[in-house]
């Protein structure tokens, strides 16, 4: 056992009960969390030289182990659930996790409501709605909803549903609403339709056309033809959806089925959900974190990512294999669904095989077109950063471009951004905010130049400390440098004018850098880029690529640096904001705050209603300087 000095301790004191651990590095960022039945004995096993060849993931992980924290719980199952909170919390890059820094779409019928809807949402919440999904894309949830609004016509407005509006809106015309605005249904007709379509999508679907059908012969029966024609057309469009819909068991019985493809490091799993025997949809999903592990951690890692979030809970789960925690996630599984949930593996043959088989088929046809389309927007990526190169004569293609910008309150909470794009698309983890100081007023100059100062410093520093290692040597565990400061850009853009581009040539020049790190800068008003050495300024064609790209960096940049720059105001105070502001003494924050009673109300305020209390100019200062 190899347990570095620093953690000796920590690792030592461990309690021998169940519980989470979060791995944190040098820079405070939790890398990895877990649960154990037994702390010490789990933390104490990453370790071990001798499991880092077979697994080189965990020796990575193990050299930028800076600091390691833990909670007790009561038992695993608790444990299993705080992990779950804590990796969607931090979305640790060692864990596996769901791709994408997001919540998956559902579906959301607001039956709380007299009148219910169905909305698109990403967050589930115990309100007395019902949840249906998750689904992959907003692509996809929202094609079901509009295909839904076809069978079962509901709501889209905000309206109180009185019944005696004299007209109806358009939807209502073209048959996507049933009307209950003008009383053309009452509540407890569209509280049934929307039933039904709850039905429907709980894959009732046998159910849902019998009780049209009956609607259907009773309306026809008691001569309301015009409403015996909306339950055929109803009908008609149920028969057509319901055909694509295949009967994959005979048993009746609601389950998911999951399996997985894996390609060149991408994982890709795919989940079949049937209801009543019958396959009624499949969602695909990628993960990130999952080279390296074996099929069995894959699979785990993706029941707890998944049911975290899923509306609906199965009472049985296919798999290709049994996993070692099967009955740890069931007991998790009963909770949420109320009722038993079975976990097995599927048999060699049989229903259960031919099922597995499908979805394993299908999760590998959609990564190898999810892998074509990556490859595609590589090529495309390259086109684009081909084209920004030939436009500044740049001497290597612009891989990694750093873009920093500055933002404050006149001269107050100062923040520098720097954001990174590698091959034309956002590379966050290297991202940095650096807290402006020492500088009095607002000078975007000195603020750029101490913010380019620190970043290559730090590049310098890492050269240094490369330079003095003994050849061969790696640092200890929990002092790896930052990687991503050793790394220089191919393109430094800074947003500004001809002097903010002057600042970072200076800064370059400081460092030894200025013939070896091209530098611009692109200036807001007219967009035009400006190019050291270079008297007249670039104008990108309005429709090249390249000239989105650059746009894109520049705001993300500015997006990134306005978020810091909130928080630190948010930290020095609302009320001394006020005074920061040019024009707003101690008699006009009283009157304002008399007048609006709080700073929220200020700056909700727009600028007409400031100006009745300050003068115009001011009344502009103070939605610059609060953002409203």
């Amino acid at each position: 056992m190899s347990v570095p000095e620093h953690l000796e301790a920590t690792v030592r004191n461990l309690p021998a009960l169940p519980g989470c651990y979060l791995f944190y590095d040098e820079r405070g960022e939790v890398i990895y969390v877990g649960k154990a039945v037994n702390l010490r004995s789990r933390v104490r096993s990453y370790f071990n030289p001798n499991t880092w060849a077979a697994y080189p993931k965990t020796g990575r992980l193990v050299k930028e182990i800076a600091r390691i924290e833990f909670v007790v719980r009561g038992s695993e199952l608790e444990a299993l659930i705080q992990e779950a909170e804590l990796i969607k919390k931090h979305r640790p890059r060692y864990n596996i996790r769901l791709k994408d820094d997001k919540r998956y779409p559902y579906l959301k019928v607001t039956w709380q409501d007299d009148f219910p809807t169905v909305m698109v949402t990403r967050r589930i919440e115990r309100d007395g709605a019902r949840y249906y999904g998750p689904y992959s894309s907003a692509k996809a949830v929202y094609a079901t909803r509009d295909a839904l609004r076809k069978m079962f016509p509901f709501l889209n407005c905000d309206r109180v549903i009185t019944g005696h509006d004299t007209r109806a809106c358009m939807y209502y015309d073209i048959k996507l609403c049933s009307g209950p605005c003008i009383g053309a249904i009452n509540r407890a007709e569209y509280r049934a339709n929307i039933q039904r379509l709850c039905d429907f999508l709980e894959g009732k679907s046998d159910q849902v056309i019998a009780d049209v059908r009956a609607r259907m012969e009773r309306a026809a029966n008691a001569f309301q033809f015009e409403r015996a024609a909306e339950y055929r057309d109803q009908l008609k469009a149920l028969e057509h959806v319901i055909e694509k819909q295949r009967v994959v068991s005979t048993a009746g019985a609601d389950q998911d089925v999951i399996a997985f493809a894996r390609d060149e490091g991408e994982t890709c799993v795919q989940v079949l959900f049937i209801r009543g025997g019958k396959l009624l949809g499949q969602e695909y999903f990628v993960l990130d974190g999952a080279e390296g592990e074996d099929d069995q951690s894959v699979l785990d890692a993706f029941l707890k990512r998944f049911y975290d979030e899923a509306a609906y809970v199965p009472p049985e789960v296919l798999l290709p294999s049994q996993v070692e925690e099967a009955n740890i996630i069931e007991n998790w599984l009963r909770q949420k669904r109320g009722t038993a949930v079975k976990i097995r593996a599927a048999y060699s043959e049989g229903s259960d095989a031919s099922l597995i088989e499908l979805a394993r088929q299908n999760a590998q046809e959609q990564l190898a077109v999810l892998k074509a389309q990556w490859r595609e927007d590589s090529v495309r990526q390259e086109s684009v950063l081909r084209e920004l190169q030939e436009a500044l004569d740049l001497p290597r293609l612009p891989i990694r471009i750093e873009c920093y910008d500055i933002s404050n309150t006149q001269g107050t909470a100062i923040v520098g951004s720097m954001v990174v794009f590698v091959h034309g698309t956002p590379k966050k983890s290297d991202y940095r905010r650096f807290n402006i100081k020492g500088i009095v007023g607002p000078n975007d100059f000195e603020s750029m130049r101490q913010a380019l100062r620190r970043r290559f410093q730090r590049w310098r520093d890492a050269q240094e400390k490369a330079d003095d290692r003994p050849s061969g040597r790696s640092p200890a565990p929990g002092r790896k440098d930052d990687p991503s400061w050793a790394l220089l850009p191919d393109l430094v853009l800074v947003d500004g004018g001809k002097g903010q581009l002057g600042v970072a040539v200076e800064v370059l020049k400081e460092f030894d850098l200025a013939h070896i790190v091209p530098v611009v800068s692109l200036a807001k008003q007219k967009e035009e880029i400006f190019v050291p050495g270079r008297a007249d300024s670039i104008l990108l064609p309005r429709d090249a690529q390249a000239f989105y790209l650059v746009q894109r960096i520049r705001d993300e940049a500015h997006r990134f640096g306005i978020a810091g720059h909130r928080r630190q105001r948010e930290r020095i105070g609302l009320a001394s904001q006020l005074d920061a502001l040019a024009g707003v003494g101690p008699a006009r924050r009283k009157k304002l705050l008399t007048t609006f009673g709080s700073i929220d109300a200020i700056r909700a305020a727009s600028v007409e209603e400031l100006s009745k209390v300050v003068p115009k100019s001011v009344a502009e200062a103070i939605k610059d300087g609060l953002g409203g």
